[in-house]
C-alpha cells in the first residue's frame, strides 16, 4: 500500500485573523502562508521523492498550497522512466471532496474568541465523536465523526487507485485541513476520535503515514522542517516484492531507522 504525505495548507487570511473559515469562499493564503507552502515544496523537491500525485481538498487555500509546493519540481531535471524519482510530467494533480474541510455550519466565519463561549465548544474539545455542528441557511453542518469517515474513505479510495496505477511503494501527497488531517492521523495511530485533540497539525506541516495490509505506520507528525529523503522507498527489483508480508511488521526493538 502507498505512503501518504499529508500537508496542511499554509496559513490563510482566516487563520491570521482568528476566524473559523470552514467552507466560506474567498479564503486564501496570506503572505506567510505562501512562503510556508513554498518551503514545503522545496523540501519535497530536495528529497527527490517518487511522488506520483498530489490530491487536494477543493477549497482555494489547499489548491493554492498544492500549486506552490509542486512548483519547485519544475527545476528538478527529468529522469529516466526506470528511476525512482518522478519527473514533473508524471506528477498528476486531482481534487477529492472527501479531503475538504469539516462543515462547521453556523460556526463558519465566526471568531474563535466567540465560539469558545458556546456549549458545543466543550463537546468538541472533550468528546468530538459526539459533536455535530448546526447548519445555517448558507452552510450545512456536519458531525466530526462524519468528517473523519469521509476523509478516511478518501484516503482508502486513493490508496487503492494509486497502488493499482503505480505499485505498492508509491508516494502521494494529500493537501487538506487541520481537523481533517488530525482525524486521519488519530485513526492511523489506533486512537479514537475523542483522542484526536491531542494531535497538533500546524499550517504547512508535514505528517506521513505508510499504509500496509496489516496496519498503518505513522512516520512523521507535524513536521515543520525536517529532511525528507529518508521517506524514499528502497530500490528493489520486481521479484523482490514477492512474499514481502513482513512489510506490515514492526521492527522489534525499534529498528535502525531510515
Amino acid at each position: 500500500m502507498p505512503t501518504v504525505i499529508f500537508v496542511r495548507h499554509g496559513r490563510s487570511s482566516a487563520n491570521a485573523s482568528g476566524v473559523l473559515a470552514g467552507w466560506a469562499p474567498g479564503v486564501e493564503l496570506d503572505e506567510r502562508g505562501q512562503m510556508q507552502a513554498d518551503a514545503v515544496g522545496a523540501r519535497l523537491a530536495a528529497a527527490r521523492l517518487p511522488i506520483v500525485e498530489v490530491v487536494t481538498s477543493p477549497l482555494v487555500r489547499c489548491r493554492q498550497t498544492a500549486d506552490r509546493l509542486a512548483a519547485p519540481f519544475e527545476s528538478v531535471p527529468s529522469v529516466p522512466s526506470e528511476s525512482s524519482v518522478a519527473s514533473v510530467s508524471s506528477l498528476a494533480r486531482s481534487e477529492h471532496v472527501g479531503l475538504g474541510e469539516c462543515r462547521y455550519g453556523a460556526w463558519t466565519g465566526r471568531k474563535l474568541s466567540e465560539l469558545v463561549k458556546e456549549p458545543l465548544w466543550k463537546v468538541v474539545q472533550a468528546t468530538p465523536s459526539k459533536a455535530r455542528f448546526p447548519g445555517s441557511a448558507d452552510y450545512p453542518g456536519e458531525s466530526m465523526l462524519a468528517m473523519q469517515r469521509r476523509a478516511l474513505k478518501a484516503v482508502r479510495e486513493t490508496n487503492r487507485r494509486v497502488a493499482a496505477e503505480h505499485g505498492p511503494e508509491a508516494i502521494w501527497v494529500a493537501v487538506s485541513h487541520g481537523d481533517v488531517i488530525k482525524s486521519i492521523l488519530s485513526a492511523a495511530a489506533g486512537a479514537q476520535l475523542d483522542d484526536f485533540q491531542r494531535i497538533q497539525v500546524d499550517p504547512a506541516s508535514v505528517s506521513v503515514v505508510r499504509y500496509t495490509p496489516r496496519r498503518p505506520f505513522v512516520l512523521r507528525l507535524n513536521d515543520n522542517g525536517g529532511e525528507l529523503s529518508g521517506l524514499r522507498p528502497p530500490d528493489r527489483k520486481p521479484a523482490e516484492h514477492r512474499g514481502r508480508a513482513a512489510s506490515s511488521d514492526a521492527e522489534v526493538g525499534g529498528g535502525a531507522g531510515a
